[in-house]
């Protein structure tokens, strides 16, 4: 097999393990689907999978280096995912229960798709799963290829394995959009955020454990 199919390869099993496992990412991504549409949750998955790719980059660049400047960070990483985590579901919750009452305003409207983008980018990268996804990734240096163009191709691989898994949820999500009725949908983002405060919940448990 030509080694820059290899590396593509490699790379395409770099991005669906990193996307596949459950975690506050994809039920976060699920959730902005189900309540903001099928555009909106694209633009959550377009998010995490933009973060995977540009870990699967750096770890094909400079695995190594970079793993060992971010090691001593861990800690920070971690305290900075679960307050984000926690703030969006205590967030959502406020929708919910505002949306509940009938007293959400009509002129709040949601984020715009680059702002879901972004959020969603910048959540995925401090996640502690990415980051430690990404530390044992760059054991497996080897296979990202040793010139431009093989290095190229796991990284084209990993983005476009995680898109096509964010996506997939994102049309999960959206399918229920305007199908479910409202006291569905809005028990269905209940249950999502709460989840996503699980999340919060437990990694800053793990930090006071710790």
């Amino acid at each position: 097999m030509p080694p820059i199919v290899s590396s593509f390869l490699a790379g395409v099993l770099a991005g669906y393990g990193i996307a596949i496992p459950v975690g506050a990412i994809a039920v976060l991504i699920i959730e902005i689907a189900l309540r903001r549409g099928l555009a909106a949750g694209l633009a959550a998955g377009a998010g995490a999978a933009a973060a995977d790719g540009l870990y699967a980059l750096v770890a094909a660049l400079a695995g190594t280096v970079v793993a060992g400047l971010i090691a001593p960070l861990a800690l920070e990483v971690r305290i900075v995912s679960a307050v984000v985590l926690v703030a969006i579901a205590g967030h959502g919750l406020v929708l919910v229960a505002r949306t509940h009452r009938g007293e959400r305003s009509p002129r709040e409207l949601p984020p715009s798709p680059r702002r879901t983008f972004l959020t969603i980018l910048g959540l995925t990268i401090v996640n502690p799963m990415t980051v430690v996804y990404f530390s044992a990734l760059v054991l497996g240096l080897p296979a990202t290829g040793r010139g431009p163009a093989e290095k190229l191709a796991f990284v084209t691989g990993a983005f476009l394995a995680s898109l096509s898994w964010q996506s997939l949820l994102a049309l999960g999500g959206s399918v229920f959009h305007h199908r479910l009725p409202a006291g569905l949908q809005l028990g269905a983002s209940l249950l999502g955020n709460l989840i996503i405060l699980a999340f919060g919940l437990n990694i800053a448990r793990g930090l006071l454990g710790g």
